[in-house]
């Protein structure tokens, strides 16, 4: 059964006119039992992580201020959201969930996080909405576990997965492919294994032909046995931050290139959201819920 982790604190209470779209994680799982895409038996709630794990990929002196809820003013503001424990609990509660889904893929052939994505998060900062970076935390945790050997991380977010190219940028074993608009957040980029950065207005045709060609040439040459797929929807020409214009046929058809690439080397895949910033909740939830439908058609059991 293809696992979903889902926590009702993953919709963490904001101000009012927050830019961040909180409300769409309690809109997915809504719309895929309303679509019948899963049932309630697919979803979990996880724990919260464990501090030895966290520290696979955090600094002790980052951790100890998020857990002491220390972090300077302006380390908050780097983040976008006030420091406090129903924020923490929310970051550990989504990287464990990204760890049971990661170990459940390798069982089903694939898993999702209704969050995640927290691509952002270095070993010792949090910045753009990330505190703790969820699918770095799992590849470290893959590792440890000697469950996988070769992994490959594909952020398909708008943005580029500084937080995720600067944790494992010594760890060979994980491969990070990030493709991104290169003049987007965040504006000091840090170097993934391998980057695309895509000029503003970037459409379907140009994205879909170079992620065809340049994602199967990844796995042969990596040969991994484990991929991490971060799907932000924030490539949609809709999108406020986004700068790219891809429609929202483009944005299935990248899913389903990705989750074909697992099929055809029969590699198992953990998959979190991402970014998501449409001006219409509804535009950012079906982008999402086609990720899940889409997946689960092709690697589901």
């Amino acid at each position: 059964m293809v696992k979903i982790a889902y926590h009702p604190c993953f919709a963490h209470s904001l101000p009012e006119g927050h830019r961040f779209p909180m409300l769409k994680y309690e809109l997915i799982p809504l719309q895929l039992l309303h679509e019948g895409i899963v049932s309630k038996e697919n979803f979990f709630e996880p724990d919260q992580l464990e501090q030895e794990f966290v520290l696979l990929a955090h600094e002790a002196a980052y951790w100890k201020q998020l857990k002491q809820l220390s972090l300077p003013p302006k380390e908050q503001r780097r983040i976008g959201f006030e420091l406090n424990e129903a924020l923490l609990e929310r970051e550990l509660r989504i990287a464990k969930g990204t760890i049971e889904g990661a170990e459940s893929a390798l069982e089903h052939g694939i898993a999702f996080n209704v969050a995640g994505g927290t691509h952002h998060a270095g070993s010792n900062w949090g910045e753009g909405f990330c505190l703790l970076n969820d699918q770095a935390i799992a590849a470290c945790y893959l590792l440890s576990k000697k469950l996988a050997k070769r992994i490959l991380i594909v952020d398909l977010d708008v943005h580029q997965g500084n937080g995720t190219a600067e944790i494992l940028a010594q760890e060979k074993r994980v491969f990070t492919f990030s493709m991104h608009g290169e003049k987007n957040f965040p504006f000091r980029k840090e170097v993934s294994d391998l980057d695309i950065g895509l000029q503003d207005g970037v459409e379907d045709d140009f994205y879909l032909s170079t992620l065809a060609k340049t994602l199967p040439e990844l796995i042969s040459l990596h040969r991994p046995d484990f991929v991490f797929y971060l799907s932000g929807v924030d490539v949609l020409e809709t999108d406020k931050l986004g700068k790219l214009a891809l429609t929202p046929a483009g944005c299935r058809e990248r899913d389903r290139l990705v989750f074909e690439a697992c099929v055809e080397f029969g590699l198992p895949v953990q998959v979190s959201m991402g970014g998501g910033y449409s001006p219409h909740i509804r535009d950012i939830v079906d982008a999402h819920c086609h990720t899940f439908k889409t997946g689960i058609a092709l690697l589901g059991d």
